[in-house]
């Protein structure tokens, strides 16, 4: 096995000189677009109604379990990196920690598909999994990770956003009301101001009848 995820690893890694183009996608994917996690889910929480936002909070814990998860198989087993071991090329920094499974696919991948498995955002839910597939060909492209670590990170993903989904009766209810308290206690702040420049205007109002 160890074998043919190293020749998978050479097949889809980058060349020495790869094409500057290519090059910049595959960062763009590997790095940037990790960032549409919590703007969605900070979109969907302030401009959602309460289902909307449930399943944000859903989506939220399922993507923290699944890093967690993560935690505690690295710790069990540490597989290097490909770096770590001087196979192929690498054109992007990262620590020499534990490679299986892809923090980074393992929370993308969770939160897309807890989405995907909630009534609400399943149409954003799939669109997010299928993008996961390019950032995970940029990982591999850019020589942090092997292909075994994708797959280890969808299967914790998946697993992770069943569980999360199936618990949440017991854990939803106190964690939405306790953001929601949080979320209205800063609203109120914000809108603190409103009343008094409204009671600044009124007596203008009234001299001018």
């Amino acid at each position: 096995m160890e074998s043919l995820n190293q020749t998978l690893f050479l097949w889809l890694n980058a060349p020495a000189q790869p094409n500057d183009l290519l090059l910049t996608v595959a960062i763009f994917f590997a790095e940037q677009l990790i960032w549409a996690v919590p703007c969605l889910i900070g979109i969907g929480w302030l401009g959602g109604d309460e289902g909307i936002r449930k399943a944000m909070l859903v989506a939220t814990v399922s993507g923290l379990f699944g890093l967690i998860i993560n935690q505690l198989i690295g710790l069990a087993w540490s597989n290097p990196r490909p770096f770590m071991i001087g196979l192929g090329h690498t054109f992007l920094s990262h620590a020499a920690d534990s490679s299986f499974p892809s923090d980074h696919l393992t929370l993308w991948w969770a939160v897309s598909l807890s989405l995907m498995l909630q009534r609400g955002p399943r149409t954003i839910g799939l669109g997010l999994t299928i993008l996961g597939l390019p950032i995970a060909w940029a990982r591999i492209y850019l020589g942090v990770h092997f292909p075994l670590d994708m797959l280890g990170a969808v299967t914790v993903a998946a697993f992770v956003a069943w569980l999360t989904l199936r618990a949440s009766p017991w854990y939803l209810p106190p964690i939405f009301q306790l953001t929601s308290a949080i979320d209205q206690q800063i609203v109120g702040r914000a809108n603190f101001r409103r009343p008094m420049s409204e009671l600044s205007l009124r007596p203008r109002l009234m001299d001018i009848r």
